[in-house]
């Protein structure tokens, strides 16, 4: 089990993803409320996304900050790259993320993209097979990230070498 990240030592960038406006129809009328995405991160391997509502944009960015600060996940790396292919699902948001080669670059779309350049990743490629929902593919891009392993994880857990586990 991965153990909890202190925001308060880190220096994390915020990007917003998406801004929504959503209405909610009450006895009176509609009630215009906005959702905000917001991905933060410190470019060393520290990411989190999430969403906070408000009734005014500011409020709403600040809210979805702090989520994104709760949410912080630790990405472990290869490099520049990550250890290994993996897919990331959240709803109906599939992201297919692979491992590049140096000087490769981040070769992705619109949130899977800003996850990964704030988690500090250079070289690697992503696919969104599901939902163009930019907040499921943001979600479903850090669950992918989360479940990464390294060689030196997988073989402290089985008790063998590095060399043993790689072949």
């Amino acid at each position: 089990m991965r153990t909890r990240i202190d925001a308060s030592k880190l220096e994390l960038t915020e990007t917003i993803v998406n801004i929504r406006r959503v209405a909610k129809t009450v006895k009176g009328g509609r009630n215009m409320r906005f959702s905000v995405t917001v991905v933060v991160g410190d470019g060393a391997g520290h990411v989190g996304v999430g969403l906070g509502k408000a009734v005014e944009i500011p409020e709403a960015v600040r809210k979805a900050t702090e989520d994104a600060k709760k949410k912080l996940i630790y990405v472990p790396t290869v490099g520049t790259t990550i250890p290994h292919e993996i897919e990331g699902l959240f709803g109906a948001g599939r992201v297919l993320i692979m491992p590049a080669v140096k000087g490769t670059g981040v070769i992705a779309g619109s949130s899977v993209r800003t996850v990964l350049e704030a988690a500090g990743i250079k070289d690697v490629r992503a696919k969104n097979l599901g939902s163009s929902n930019t907040g499921n593919m943001a979600r479903a891009t850090i669950a992918g990230l989360s479940n990464l392993v390294t060689a030196e994880e997988v073989a402290a857990r089985r008790g063998l070498t590095v060399e043993e586990v790689i072949g």
